[in-house]
């Protein structure tokens, strides 16, 4: 223990200041997030089910599709009660080691999430670019693999960063001005040494964002090259329609993530940085299945199918 250790009070909870003092709009903000809250996973749950009850939506593209919406649902459930309960009483307290978990859980679904969408461009890369030998690369057990591989690589990834920050110590200060404990105050609030914490977490987190959105980049450009050599523009437009769902949450999800982690607004933008997790945390989760949903004719079709089945079986149920 170091000196500055010795002469300040262990801190054993943190302070969250969540949004401050919202006075007359902490009622009207609570529904509305907790309405989006609902609704975010609602449409997620409702992907899984779709993939798993539809024969036409077992295909290794909806399968990413429904461990996205899976690691949605992890990821909002761990971040967002925590928020609205903030909101109504104005700031909260946690647990050191609670919020370090809380971080965990937090780290898990996003680093698997990036991982997923690399998965799912490799998917839409070998459709598009080499549809004859579509069904021999992409079989179910590579699909399993892959899916497999990028939840034990987000979770083995956080558990290492998780494991340095509980060797830290924590002194002095205990206030984190932001509705959920994320590493960069975590590090800020230590009072021991955090040269390790800080480069385990550089030299996982470049890698897990920079590698997959490389590849994607890499795939999408030999898909754009495939789509521009086929002579119809009916055709060209049928083919990119399939990957731009895809390309559409790429673009949100990674912009939000650089903007938090990579180019993160200046120490004094703290509104500027709670606004950008409030959109990574509340609307992407939310936004991910809508895009796929509004703009996929098989998850419509799977959605109107289910819709004639509840239909079909209320009367069914009615009449006796």
């Amino acid at each position: 223990m170091t000196v500055l250790e010795r002469n300040q009070t262990l801190v054993i909870e943190f302070l969250l200041l969540g949004f401050g003092d919202l006075h007359n709009l902490r009622i009207p903000l609570f529904i509305i997030f907790l309405i989006i809250h609902i609704m975010a996973l609602t449409s997620n749950v409702l992907v899984i089910m779709l993939v798993v009850a539809n024969q036409s939506l077992h295909s290794p593209m909806y399968f990413f599709l429904s461990q996205l919406s899976l690691s949605e649902i992890l990821f909002t459930s761990n971040i967002v009660p925590s928020m609205l309960w903030l909101i109504l009483i104005g700031s909260g307290r946690l647990s050191v080691d609670r919020c370090i978990s809380q971080f965990l859980l937090l780290a898990i679904p996003s680093v698997t999430q990036c991982l997923l969408l690399a998965g799912m461009s490799y998917d839409r890369y070998v459709a598009i670019c080499k549809p004859l030998h579509y069904a021999i690369i992409v079989t179910f057990g590579q699909q399993l693999q892959i899916v497999l591989s990028c939840w034990l690589v987000g979770f083995t990834l956080s558990l290492v960063v998780y494991i340095y920050l509980k060797q830290l110590t924590f002194c002095g200060l205990n206030i984190i001005n932001h509705f959920f404990c994320d590493i960069a105050p975590l590090i800020r609030l230590s009072c021991s040494d955090t040269y390790f914490v800080e480069m385990v977490t550089a030299a996982v987190s470049f890698p897990v964002l920079l590698s997959p959105f490389m590849f994607i980049v890499v795939t999408y450009i030999s898909i754009i090259k495939a789509i521009l050599k086929i002579p119809s523009n009916t055709g060209r437009k049928k083919t990119f329609s399939t990957c731009s769902s895809h390309l559409i949450i790429v673009c949100m999800y990674y912009g939000t993530l650089s903007s938090i982690y990579i180019f993160p607004p200046k120490e004094n933008s703290v509104d500027a940085n709670k606004s950008l997790s409030l959109l990574y945390t509340l609307v992407t989760p939310l936004f991910n299945p809508l895009v796929y949903s509004l703009r996929n004719q098989d998850i419509r079709a799977a959605i109107q199918k289910s819709l004639k089945i509840m239909a079909l079986c209320k009367l069914i149920c009615s009449s006796h």
